[in-house]
């Protein structure tokens, strides 16, 4: 008889890192979508991008409208820094 692995990929402060910077432009919002998609409630994702991302939230409201919160923690001219929390 096999036991299945399991893997444990929660964080104990549930803060999960995201850096954009490193993800093809065209998959981006992909990428993000999938990662919010993964938080549960109370999680935070700690996104990292090279400039402010209008549009990216713009389709996050819509998509999860009072499901997320932003949190912006660094707006500077060479890295902006959100926390997506889940709720």
């Amino acid at each position: 008889m096999q036991i299945p692995i399991v893997h444990n990929h929660s964080r104990s402060d549930g803060i999960y890192d995201f850096d954009a910077r490193g993800i093809a432009k065209r998959f981006r919002h992909a990428a993000i979508f999938g990662a919010l998609d993964a938080l549960t409630p109370g999680e935070r994702m700690r996104f990292v991008n090279d400039h402010n991302p209008i549009p990216l939230l713009q389709q996050m409201q819509a998509r999860y409208g009072e499901q997320v919160d932003i949190q912006y923690l660094e707006q500077g001219p060479a890295q902006v820094v959100i926390d997506f929390v889940k709720r």
